[in-house]
């Protein structure tokens, strides 16, 4: 069963897809996981191998999406990111991490949708 928090993040993911797709970023993972946690979407964009967290916020209660990083939730991408390039033989590649930052309004509809390139520097 879902919760409507899951709910949410799939909503926002697919929202951030379609926005990242149209920017030129082409999707090749949707979830990865690794030992160190999960990549929303992982995707090439002008050379370079993207992974991108995906932060949904419905309302301004708990602040922007953008600001929902916290230093260990950085650390935890670093290091995903870096595993997933040591087990793909990738290690020499350009790489980044971008942010898809996702806002609903309280009834669901989309607000904006914001890509942060570089948003955690490796």
């Amino acid at each position: 069963m879902t919760t409507p928090r899951q709910g949410l993040g799939r909503r926002g993911e697919e929202l951030a897809r379609r926005r990242l797709e149209a920017l030129g970023y082409v999707i090749l993972q949707k979830n990865h996981r690794t030992s160190r946690g999960e990549v929303d979407l992982i995707a090439e964009h002008e050379g370079a191998l993207v992974f991108v967290e995906v932060r949904t916020r419905r309302g301004s209660a708990f602040g922007r999406p953008e600001e929902s990083i916290t230093p260990h939730k950085r650390a935890r991408l670093i290091a995903s990111a870096q595993e997933y390039l040591a087990e793909n033989h990738a290690d020499e590649r350009d790489w980044r991490i971008d942010l898809a930052a996702v806002e609903l309004d309280p009834s669901g509809r989309l607000r904006r949708i914001e890509v942060i390139q570089n948003a955690v520097e490796g």
